[in-house]
């Protein structure tokens, strides 16, 4: 195999500019297949993205013969069926996160993967990014020493009654559509991040509840892990907080220093030792998961790893479960 010729199912906003026009700027990857319930839409989409076929129905893009690589990009409550289905079809699989609603099937996709000997890359893009690769450059080369702990705060204001309405942000609070709230939306990205930097876990419990009830979902979730090389790390997301309180922070201290960054409003990171303060400054991508699915397609031709695997994905969703559903 020389080339990777993906079909997206699920063309949504998402695809708009974050992943899809980054399938044909990639080296040796093109974009020839979109799918989306709405045939008009997936019309739509495909004559804007100069992509010559589009289907509303999944079945018949996942059994395209000229694609050979699928990226799901529906929400989380239909990505079991899809990758089952392309996993079933010999197809490799590039599953936009939360990899699925939960950890049991979550646990079942990467079983089946294994199985079937299919490649299955979770796009959990923010490892593959400059900024925290960086991070994770500073922490192997012990620039704070060794880490003792991480806390992370990520505080934003309710949705308003108009938002909660409109179809895009609906979903996202809709625990059978989502899996969860906003929480299930955003803390995967830093919950991948955690389990990059610092690696197997020992432990994980978290408290979640609906205070403002506003919708029927968990609006705070606070959470811990220990992870194996004894890191601690607490977070707390709440996502009915008052605007001045506005918050996206993480602080890695360690024995010598501390790193300081944002996972979603930020293009810096801080380095605090010692011998004073260093900022590290980031430009701002145009196609954010661009840098994965350059790292998925190498993968796919067999000329690198996996970016992220589907048992790394699987653990980001039993990190989630543990702070959420086994806090009822």
């Amino acid at each position: 195999m020389d080339q990777i010729n993906w079909g997206i199912i699920g063309c949504g906003d998402v695809t708009e500019l974050k992943s899809g026009p980054a399938f044909n700027k990639v080296p040796r990857s093109s974009l020839v297949a979109v799918m989306r319930r709405d045939a008009e839409k997936a019309k739509d989409y495909a004559l804007r993205h100069n992509v010559h076929k589009w289907y509303n129905d999944a079945s018949q893009l996942i059994n395209d013969a000229d694609v050979n690589a699928i990226y799901i990009a529906t929400p989380p409550s239909s990505h079991f069926e899809y990758a089952m289905a392309a996993m079933n079809a010999g197809k490799m699989v590039y599953l936009e996160k939360p990899m699925t609603l939960n950890y049991d099937e979550a646990r079942i996709l990467t079983e089946t993967a294994k199985e079937k000997n299919c490649k299955l890359v979770v796009a959990h893009y923010r490892r593959q990014q400059p900024m925290f690769k960086k991070i994770k450059e500073l922490l192997h080369d012990k620039m704070i020493g060794d880490v003792r702990f991480v806390n992370l705060l990520f505080y934003t204001t309710a949705l308003t009654p108009a938002q909660i309405l409109i179809p895009k942000t609906a979903w996202r609070i809709d625990p059978t559509i989502a899996g969860g709230g906003l929480f299930h939306d955003l803390a995967p990205h830093q919950l991948d991040l955690m389990y990059y930097f610092f690696g197997e876990v020992e432990k994980v419990n978290g408290i979640a509840i609906n205070q403002a009830g506003l919708y029927n979902a968990d609006d705070l979730v606070t959470g811990n892990i220990l992870f194996k090389n004894n890191v601690v790390f607490t977070g707390n997301w709440c996502f009915s907080a008052t605007p001045e309180a506005e918050k996206d922070h993480c602080e890695i201290m360690g024995s010598r220093g501390i790193i300081e960054f944002s996972v979603f409003n930020g293009l810096e990171v801080k380095l605090t030792t010692a011998d004073g303060v260093q900022t590290f400054q980031f430009d701002r991508l145009m196609h954010v998961q661009q840098p994965m699915i350059e790292a998925a397609v190498k993968y796919f031709l067999g000329e690198g790893e996996n970016p992220c695997t589907a048992d790394e994905g699987a653990e980001v969703m039993r990190m989630m479960d543990e702070m959420t559903l086994n806090s009822k």
